[in-house]
């Protein structure tokens, strides 16, 4: 189906996949490390940000097929991770591509799926993990009007619509594509660091209220990188490439929480 123009932003929202996740493993070791990987959104922040627990960082990126984010984008997304972790042993990030499941487009539940089938990497010794899959597709719920580029759904795990990021970029006067892959990536990640008020309590009041006046997990300060619907400079079409950065209320949050 054919876009229509795509208004001036870029939607990027995130879901909270609740509830327990059914585990075949007949191996006591196996399930005690992966359990530790499937809570909540928001609820490993201060793991995530200090050094606490957790002195090192493994990021699992898993792409399918054709669909991997290019070298820029990893460097600048570990740039991120430099900027707001404190892990004194390290930041690893791991890439491999795998076939594609042939599920586009996903549920969340879906992707949820795909996860337990291909995540090799579990917290273990001091060092948490983090997943990330780029997916060969779209969320199944978009529309011509809008589209989610990426969705934090777990304590340590999120999924990229590379799909999405993909058609987007053809369009005239896109950003470059890895603007459009770093920014996602911040965003999402930003969630699982507890962003806004997921798991890093506010420190000032800035957290988004949705149509019902209902708190909504983001920012709304203009310009943030936690807004609801981040812009990359003035808008979609025509606009550079300028990453969206945290305000400072929500650093001030991270800060609050262990992170830098």
């Amino acid at each position: 189906m054919q876009l229509t123009k795509f208004l001036s932003y870029l939607l990027i929202s995130s879901f909270i996949l609740v509830g327990c996740s059914n585990d075949d493993d007949d191996t006591p070791t196996a399930s005690a490390l992966q359990v530790n990987n499937k809570q909540p959104l928001g609820s490993s922040a201060n793991d995530l940000l200090s050094a606490t627990k957790f002195t090192s960082i493994t990021v699992e990126i898993v792409s399918v097929q054709g669909f991997e984010p290019s070298t820029t984008t990893i460097n600048g997304f570990r740039d991120f991770l430099q900027d707001r972790l404190f892990k004194p042993d390290g930041i690893t990030i791991t890439q491999r591509s795998v076939p594609s499941s042939g599920k586009a487009p996903f549920t969340i539940e879906e992707i949820a799926e795909i996860e337990n089938e291909t995540r090799t990497l579990f917290n273990e010794d001091g060092n948490i993990t983090v997943y990330v899959y780029f997916a060969d597709g779209s969320r199944e719920d978009d529309t011509n009007e809008q589209v989610t580029l990426g969705s934090a759904y777990l304590n340590t795990s999120m999924v990229i619509y590379e799909g999405t990021l993909l058609a987007l970029n053809t369009r005239p006067n896109s950003p470059a594509l890895s603007t459009i892959e770093i920014a996602t990536l911040n965003h999402e990640f930003a969630h699982l660091m507890g962003l806004v008020d997921l798991g890093s309590p506010i420190q000032s009041p800035h957290e988004d209220v949705d149509d019902e006046g209902e708190p909504n997990n983001h920012c709304n300060v203009s310009n943030c990188l936690m807004e609801a619907a981040i812009q990359f400079g003035s808008g979609m079409m025509g606009m550079g490439d300028v990453i969206p950065e945290l305000d400072p209320q929500c650093i001030a949050d991270l800060q609050a929480n262990g992170g830098r």
